[in-house]
């Protein structure tokens, strides 16, 4: 079995003159959910090589159990630093993709030609489609085979408006996570800030935020296991 896990390559967070990225423990949670479970694990981001890191996830205040096993797992920081790059990735070889977050991907992967069609793909094919915290956002443009948005009729979730309100970058983001999928169709739902929730709707998987991760890993594992 494997799983593509794809993440961002953006690293500017807006006009602040601010870092972002992809932010550690939604990638080192579900990857040694993964690997612990024997799962082929490849990455992949728009610009390959190695994605930039939101340095406020790396604070002392961010750490975990998985954030300190992958400062000592040499494999796992040569796996991040040479990405495939997403262009040159089929995605018929995969049995699912998982989409970390963090800021980044509201500016690159939610408008990246190659991450739409292949979720597409996937999806279409009945793989599972997970993402966590603003990695739904790649969501935005991706259409079911019917033209409709994917996220249409589907229970999903997200980095919620009060969650960006009290990071204090509402009026930073290109757009609003929460905002956007209801936009668009979806039954959006959620619990308490920073609380950890997932939801599964046939084959999308969306958690809500940094502490959901792992659960949103788990969610896929049992969908892929099912």
């Amino acid at each position: 079995m494997k799983i593509l896990m794809v993440l961002t390559s953006h690293d500017r967070l807006g006009e602040t003159g601010k870092k972002t990225g992809f932010w550690l423990e939604e990638f080192v949670a579900p990857y040694y959910i993964f690997k612990d479970a024997g799962i082929s694990v490849v990455l992949a981001s728009p610009q390959g090589g190695q994605p930039p890191l939101d340095p406020k996830s790396d604070a002392p205040d961010a750490q975990t159990h998985d954030t300190e096993r992958f400062r000592h797992d040499i494999a796992a920081q040569q796996a991040l630093a040479n990405t495939q790059r997403l262009d040159t990735i089929d995605g018929s070889k995969f049995d699912a993709v998982f989409y970390p977050g963090g800021h980044g991907p509201l500016w690159d992967l939610a408008e990246d030609k190659h991450s739409i069609a292949l979720i597409e793909n996937l999806f279409a094919n009945g793989k599972p489609v997970a993402a966590v915290c603003h990695a739904p956002g790649v969501l935005r443009h991706v259409k079911k085979p019917d033209g409709t948005p994917l996220v249409a009729g589907k229970r999903v979730t997200g980095f919620t408006n009060s969650e960006e309100q009290a990071v204090g970058l509402t009026d930073v983001v290109p757009f609003l996570v929460e905002d956007e999928l209801k936009k668009l169709g979806g039954e959006f739902e959620r619990t308490a800030d920073w609380g950890a929730f997932a939801v599964t709707d046939g084959h999308l998987i969306t958690g809500q935020n940094p502490t959901s991760s792992a659960v949103t890993a788990e969610e896929l594992l049992k969908f892929l296991h099912q």
